[in-house]
């Protein structure tokens, strides 16, 4: 009963992100900075909802004789289509939101996890193919493929789908404008600091924390399925 309630839940949320979409309004995005992460799965999201079309369509032509199936295979069909509208959406108006003490990874309704900038040791642009999950490990992947990579000097929890509780220090996560994002926290994590000048009458200087390693990507990685 509780996985059915989750999953109901979840998709009212998708739904309630379909109107926002059309609406042209966004989710959680107040008193932060926004950085999407959909822009790649647009074309294939479409095309997947154009598919489920093509099959409706057909399936209402085969199914024209009889029409207590008919029916019930449309209204199937129709919900199909609504839900792989409403997850591109639901991706779309939840984007990955930098606050001034937190940074909130998000995937559609699924995965909103909130890291305090403080427990972030260090960001990287990198890109990478998910493979297996390792402990302690969040990929937080679209179209199984991450481009930012952030190490933590304390482990932040992470409620799964189903509300199960783990423990991650290493979160890999895709931003459709990466190196922005990376600059951005850079400079949020990594604030200037006062040193004291050894000299009496020399002020003190602002010297800027230690730089997180930031590698540039120039390549897309080939991910096999």
């Amino acid at each position: 009963m509780r996985a059915a309630r989750v999953v109901v839940r979840s998709e009212m949320r998708m739904f309630v992100s379909l109107l926002l979409w059309v609406a042209r309004r966004s989710h959680g995005t107040g008193g932060g900075r926004a950085f999407g992460y959909a822009r790649g799965q647009g074309a294939m999201m479409f095309g997947l909802a154009f598919v489920c079309v093509v099959e409706t369509l057909t399936m209402s032509v085969l199914l024209r004789d009889f029409p207590v199936v008919h029916g019930v295979v449309l209204v199937l069909d129709v919900y199909a289509i609504l839900f792989v509208v409403a997850l591109h959406a639901a991706n779309v108006v939840r984007p990955h939101v930098l606050e001034p003490e937190v940074l909130r990874v998000r995937r559609a309704v699924h995965v909103d996890l909130r890291i305090p900038l403080e427990r972030i040791a260090s960001v990287r642009r990198e890109l990478r193919c998910v493979r297996e999950r390792a402990d302690g490990e969040l990929d937080v992947d679209m179209g199984a493929q991450t481009s930012v990579t952030l190490e933590l000097s304390e482990p932040v929890d992470h409620l799964t789908f189903l509300g199960r509780r783990r423990e991650v220090r290493l979160v890999r996560f895709h931003a459709d404008d990466a190196d922005v994002l990376v600059h951005e926290l850079g400079q949020a994590i990594r604030p200037a600091r006062s040193v004291p000048s050894p000299l009496p009458d020399q002020p003190g200087r602002a010297v800027p924390a230690t730089a997180p390693p930031v590698a540039a990507g120039s390549r897309r990685p080939r991910c096999g399925r």
